[in-house]
């Protein structure tokens, strides 16, 4: 599990990254980086990280699912993923 202050790091980023992204996306295009450069720097959508939805896990995320592997590998032993069947894992 991740810790709830991870978590809640991660919801701050996402709202910046909503608050700039018009602004971002703007200075982009007129090719501003100096204004670029005075925007803060967790604006870019590259700062954020996936994350399991169910456990926080950051790494091992798979994007189709939105959960970690281990994760999907237990809610796939459990048949809860519909069209996923247990191989040699």
């Amino acid at each position: 599990m991740a810790k709830e202050s991870m978590k809640a790091r991660e919801v701050k980023r996402a709202k910046l990254i909503e608050k700039f992204a018009v602004k971002r996306a703007k200075l982009k295009a007129e090719g501003d980086y100096a204004g670029l450069s005075q925007l803060p720097k967790n604006s870019s959508k590259i700062r954020l990280r996936n994350r399991c939805l169910i456990t926080g896990r950051p790494r091992g995320f798979i994007r189709q699912f939105g959960v970690s592997r281990i994760t999907f590998r237990e809610m796939a032993s459990q048949g809860l993923i519909p069209g996923v069947k247990k191989a040699s894992w």
